[in-house]
């Protein structure tokens, strides 16, 4: 009878311990960081050959590098216009979008005349870029690697994951904000 109380006196002392906490499970981030910022170069690089190839391809254009990061070459430059667009203007504007081999993703129909507030609402990064680089009257051709596109995740419609793209962007008219005359 002693050793039976004395069992139900550990075996009830044993159980009164209470829950062990569980531990989080290290895990090393930075190489899967470091690994998305190898990929991210090597596709960015592989882009950038691409893009090169285009433009040695292409006698009849001048392209330029913007700072940003695209190449791009004057359609139509407008000489007499000296004002560019600037954060808060309305810029009237059109585009398309096409794919590197010049398949036509999206048409200046298709997307229409559209009315811009500068750095206000949402284009493209390289769109966007692009706005406030040419003038009034003005129209260029951009090749955007697809970190200036639609980046990883592409548009969700037609542009497709890391697609490179290829838009000519016309200014129609810049109306300048009233607030910072």
């Amino acid at each position: 009878m002693k050793a039976l109380f004395n069992f139900l006196l550990v075996a009830f002392l044993i159980s009164c311990e209470g829950p062990t906490p569980r531990h989080p499970v290290k895990r090393n981030t930075t190489s899967s960081i470091q690994a998305a910022i190898a990929r991210s170069k090597s596709l960015l690089a592989a882009e950038e050959n691409l893009i090169k190839a285009i433009i040695a391809r292409d006698s009849i254009h001048s392209y330029s590098q913007s700072a940003s990061g695209s190449w791009f070459f004057y359609n139509k430059k407008n000489n007499r216009a000296t004002v560019t667009a600037q954060p808060d203007d309305i810029v009237t504007m059109t585009y398309n979008v096409l794919g590197f081999n010049n398949d036509t993703i999206y048409s200046m129909q298709d997307i229409g005349l559209i009315k811009y507030k500068v750095d206000k609402q949402e284009l493209f990064p390289g769109l966007r870029h692009a706005v406030k680089m040419l003038k009034e009257d003005e129209t260029a051709t951009f090749l955007f690697p697809s970190s200036l596109g639609y980046g990883v995740p592409g548009d969700g419609n037609k542009v497709g994951v890391n697609m490179p793209i290829k838009s000519t962007v016309a200014i129609v008219k810049i109306e300048k904000d009233s607030t910072s005359l």
